[in-house]
C-alpha cells in the first residue's frame, strides 16, 4: 500500500516531467556525433565534470548498502569505500592531466596507444566487452534492485513493476539526451539526492532523541556489532578480527582494483574537460564532495536505524532499514522530496554507466574493428541500439541479486590484482599488453572461481553473490579472498611481463612524447632526452600524501563535529587545512 500523499505525487511527477524536458532540449546536441554523444565535445568545465562524477557514483542502492554495512559491520566498514580516497587523490595528481593528454574517447583507447601488435587489440576489444557488459550488468542491476526496494518498501508496489518502470524512463532519457544531458542533469540530481538524504539524517536522529541519545542507545542496541560508533575498529590481529579487515582495506585494496588510475566513467570526465586544469581541479572536487560530504547523513540514518528497528520486520533485508526509516520521519511533501532523491540519484548513475558502457562497445568494438568508417550519424544509432541492449539484459540481472552491498564487493574482486599494471604502464616501459592480460585472467578466473565453489558448496540454497565460500567451519570474506587473489595475480603478472617481448620502441616513444609521464623510462628517454616529463616525481608523491591527509582530515573532522566531539574535530581540520593548502598551490602552480 502506498504512503504517499497527493503532495508527494505532484512532486514526483513535476520531477519526472522537468527530466525529459531536459532529455528533449538535449537531444539534437547529443545527436551530432559520437565525440558529443560520448565526451560534450570535450568543452565541459570542472565544476559540472566533478558535481558530474559524485553524482554518478551513489544511487537508490548506496544508501540501502552503506546502512546494511553498519547494521552488520559498523561506521568503519565504509572504509571500503574511503580506502579508494588514496587512489583518487593520485588521479588529481597525476592520472587525470595524463588522461587529459592521451585525449582519448574511452580509457580502452590507450591500450592501442601505450602498447603495439595483435595482444594490444585484443586487450582492447576484451576489455571493452567486459567492462560494458559484465562488470557494468552488475553495476546497473544493484542499481535498479537498490530503486525496486524503495519502492516495495515506501510506496508498497511489486519488486519488478518499480525496476521496469525506472529501466524504462532511464533508458528514454538516455537515449535522447547522450553525455550532454547526463552531466547537466547530474549537477540537479546531485543537489536534490543531498538534499533528501541530509533531511532523512536529521529527522532520523531528532526522532532518536538527538545525537547523545543516538549514541547511547546505539551502544547499548542489541542490533549494533561491537564496534559500531568506531571510525578504526579493535579485534586484534586475529585472521577473522574487524582490524585485520580495516588493514586489508587501507594497505592492499586501493592500488590493487581496477580504478587504481582513475576508473571508467570518471576518466570519461577527465577526458571531456576544457583542459589539464580543469580535469584536476573535477578529479579535486569530486574526492572532496565524494568522500567528505556525501557519507555522514547516510551513516547517522543508519546508526538511527540500529535503534528503531533493532530486529527487521519480517520479509526484509538489513538494507531495507533505510527506507523503512524514511517512513518513519518524513512527512507528506518531506516524502515526495526524499523519493525524488532516489530516483535523481537512480538516473544518474544510471545514464552513466549505460553511456559509458556504450562508450566501450562503439568506440572500442564497433569503430575499431566491425566498422571503422561508420559515419557520426550511423555510430550514434549503434550506440542508442547498445544503450537499449544493456539496459533490458541488466533488468534481468536485478531480479537474480540478493544483496547490493555483497554484489559491491564482487565487483572489487573482478579488478583485484590488474591495478600495479594500470598504475605501472604509465611509468615503466616494460609493461606489455601481455602484463595486463595477465593480471586481468587471474582476478577475473578467480573471481567467478570463488563463486563457482560457493554455489557448488552451497547447492539449491546458493545466493547469487551472497552465499560464502567455506574452508571448514570458516566462511572467506572479502578480506581473505583480497590476501589470496591479490599476490596471486602480481606474480602472474610479473611472470608473464618477464616472459615475453617488450612493446616496440616506436610506440613507446610516441606515447612518452605525448603524455610525459616520467618514471622508469629507461631506453626510451635516453633517446628522448628533449622531452621535459613532469609526472612522477618525489615532491609529487608529497603533493598526493598532503591531499590524503586533507580528505581524511575533513571527512573525520566532519564526523567527529557531527557526533559531538569538537576538540578531535578541530585537530582533524587543522590537518586537513594543511594538506589543502599544499594541494591548492599545486593546483595553482601547475
Amino acid at each position: 500500500m502506498s504512503h504517499l500523499h497527493t503532495l508527494d505525487w505532484a512532486i514526483i511527477a513535476t520531477y519526472i516531467l522537468v527530466t525529459l524536458g531536459l532529455g528533449l532540449a538535449f537531444m539534437r546536441r547529443a545527436s551530432r556525433s559520437g565525440e558529443e554523444y560520448f565526451l560534450s565535445g570535450r568543452t565541459l568545465p570542472w565544476w559540472i565534470l566533478g558535481t558530474s562524477m559524485v553524482a554518478t557514483t551513489f544511487a537508490a542502492d548506496t544508501p540501502l548498502a552503506v546502512t546494511g554495512f553498519i547494521r552488520d559491520h559498523g561506521i568503519w566498514y565504509n572504509w571500503f569505500g574511503w580506502h579508494y580516497v588514496f587512489a583518487q587523490m593520485m588521479a588529481v595528481v597525476l592520472f587525470s592531466r595524463f588522461w587529459r593528454r592521451a585525449e582519448v574517447l574511452t580509457d580502452n583507447e590507450l591500450i592501442e596507444m601505450r602498447y603495439s601488435g595483435k595482444p594490444a587489440a585484443f586487450l582492447r576489444g576484451f576489455k571493452a566487452g567486459y567492462f560494458a557488459i559484465v562488470y557494468n550488468f552488475i553495476v546497473l542491476g544493484w542499481v535498479l534492485k537498490g530503486l525496486g526496494t524503495v519502492a516495495e518498501a515506501v510506496l508498497g508496489v511489486d519488486q519488478f513493476a518499480a525496476i521496469c518502470f525506472g529501466a524504462g524512463f532511464a533508458l528514454v532519457y538516455a537515449l535522447f539526451a547522450g553525455f550532454w544531458g547526463v552531466v547537466v542533469t547530474d549537477v540537479i540530481q546531485f543537489i536534490l539526492a543531498m538534499a533528501g538524504s541530509i533531511s532523512v539524517a536529521v529527522l532520523s536522529v531528532r526522532h532518536v532523541g538527538g545525537i547523545d541519545a543516538l549514541k547511547e542507545k546505539v551502544a547499548a542496541s542489541v542490533a549494533a556489532s561491537p564496534h559500531a560508533m568506531a571510525m578504526i575498529p579493535g579485534g586484534g590481529m586475529t585472521w577473522d578480527s574487524d582490524f585485520v579487515k580495516f588493514l586489508v582495506f587501507v594497505s592492499l585494496m586501493w592500488w590493487a582494483s581496477h580504478n587504481a588510475d582513475g576508473g571508467g566513467y570518471l576518466i570519461q570526465r577527465m577526458a571531456a574537460a576544457k583542459n589539464e586544469k580543469h580535469a584536476r581541479g573535477a578529479t579535486l572536487w569530486f574526492v572532496l564532495a565524494n568522500n567528505a560530504v556525501r557519507y555522514w547523513p547516510w551513516i547517522l540514518t543508519g546508526l538511527a536505524t540500529l535503534v528503531v528497528f533493532p530486529v527487521m520486520p519480517e520479509g526484509y533485508g538489513e538494507e531495507a532499514a533505510y527506507p523503512l526509516m524514511m517512513l518513519k520521519v518524513l512527512g507528506p511533501g518531506l516524502l515526495g522530496l526524499l523519493l525524488v532523491s532516489f530516483f535523481a540519484a537512480f538516473m544518474s548513475t544510471i545514464d552513466t554507466h549505460l553511456n559509458w558502457g556504450a562508450s566501450y562497445l562503439i568506440n572500442d568494438i564497433y569503430l575499431r574493428f566491425l566498422k571503422p568508417k561508420a559515419g557520426p550519424r550511423e555510430t550514434v544509432i549503434a550506440a542508442k541500439i547498445c544503450v537499449f541492449l544493456m539496459m533490458v539484459f541488466s533488468v534481468l540481472v536485478a531480479f537474480f541479486l540478493t544483496s547490493i552491498g555483497k554484489a559491491w564487493l564482487f565487483v572489487w574482486a573482478m579488478g583485484a590484482g590488474i591495478g600495479p599494471v594500470l598504475i605501472l604502464r604509465w611509468f615503466w616501459w616494460r609493461i606489455s599488453a601481455w602484463s595486463e592480460i595477465a593480471a586481468l585472467a587471474s582476478s577475473v578466473v578467480l573471481a567467478f572461481g570463488f563463486e563457482i565453489v560457493a554455489a557448488v558448496q552451497a547447492g539449491s540454497s546458493y545466493e547469487l553473490f551472497a552465499t560464502p565460500v567455506r574452508i571448514g567451519e570458516m566462511a572467506l570474506e572479502t578480506h581473505h579472498k583480497a590476501m589470496i587473489l591479490v599476490p596471486v595475480t602480481i606474480l602472474t603478472w610479473i611472470m608473464v611481463t618477464f616472459l615475453t617481448r617488450p612493446v616496440s620502441s616506436a610506440r613507446l616513444e610516441s606515447f612518452y612524447r605525448k603524455v610525459r609521464p616520467g618514471g622508469f623510462w629507461g631506453p626510451i628517454a635516453a633517446e628522448n632526452k628533449d622531452v621535459i616529463c613532469d609526472g612522477l616525481s618525489w615532491s609529487r608523491v608529497g603533493v598526493w600524501l598532503a591531499g590524503c591527509a586533507s580528505i581524511f582530515g575533513v571527512l573525520f573532522g566532519s564526523g567527529k563535529l557531527l557526533l559531538n566531539e569538537p576538540g578531535a574535530a578541530l585537530i582533524l581540520f587543522a590537518v586537513a587545512g594543511l594538506g589543502g593548502l599544499v594541494i591548492t598551490r599545486e593546483l595553482i602552480k601547475n
